[in-house]
């Protein structure tokens, strides 16, 4: 199916949000859990199965790119077909590359191996669908996590412990200023642009940004906010082609 036809990886039809949480089924690994979304068609995917590959993907992009530009990190990234419209991978994605981009521009980092290793942990324990069920979108917390494993906080310590809630913060009420409904990649480009001023900031390491950013997913998203968007351009193509292709990859359905 086209990744613009809709946020089910089965059938590509929209997503239908529930006041409660129901017991579902997960359509790959066939697991149960509890959600409070499923497609118009009652299809479930829990968040492991839906973003597996595209971490995978951001894993080995971020490990070898020596952009200093996290937000041109990300747009390369979001092109795979595995990094869909909307999903938890952004969690691990706004962070991942705020690593690589920091480290590539002189940050220190111990070993950034373990440190990448260290954000797709953390970022996948952050649930699908925060944004709006507990008001605290993900790609703001990854902002906070990228702080805190450069920073090296944990729940004990002093300052590092308040740049990391700071930077949350921060890269939050950006995100809400804007409004929604929720735009996975209108929030990644807020919160990685709030976390690049921060970082210069707060610890004096200049990371790059576009002079202009522009994105090139509004035919992806049925609730985009098009010219309410400070991202949208109304692209006839992008470098890439016509609307990205979901791969049929058998793999992605184990």
């Amino acid at each position: 199916m086209a990744r613009g036809e809709g946020a089910c990886l089965v059938c590509g039809k929209s997503l239908v949000y529930t006041e409660k949480a129901e017991k579902l089924e997960c359509q790959m690994c066939h697991q149960i859990f509890e959600s409070y979304a499923c497609c118009e068609d009652g299809h479930y995917v829990c968040d492991s199965c839906h973003e597996k590959k595209g971490v995978e993907v951001i894993m080995e992009e971020t490990g070898k790119t020596t952009s200093v530009n996290p937000i041109e990190i990300m747009q390369e990234i979001m092109e795979n077909p595995y990094i869909y419209m909307h999903g938890p991978e952004h969690h691990i994605l706004v962070g991942a590359a705020l690593l690589a981009a920091y480290k590539n521009a002189g940050g220190k980092v111990d070993s950034f191996e373990d440190a990448l290793e260290e954000m797709r942990h953390r970022g996948s324990e952050y649930p699908g669908g925060a944004c709006g069920m507990w008001g605290c979108c993900g790609a703001a917390v990854s902002t906070g996590i990228f702080m805190s494993i450069i920073l090296k906080a944990t729940p004990l310590t002093g300052k590092s412990w308040g740049r990391a809630n700071r930077m949350t913060a921060r890269a939050l009420e950006a995100i809400g200023e804007a409004g929604g409904p929720r735009c996975c990649k209108r929030d990644s480009f807020k919160a990685v642009t709030e976390a690049v001023n921060f970082v210069e900031k707060e610890l004096g390491l200049k990371m790059e940004l576009p002079e202009k950013i522009c994105c090139t997913f509004s035919d992806e998203n049925a609730q985009c906010l098009k010219a309410q968007c400070p991202y949208y351009k109304n692209y006839e193509s992008t470098k890439y082609g016509a609307i990205r292709k979901v791969s049929s990859d058998p793999a992605l359905l184990q």
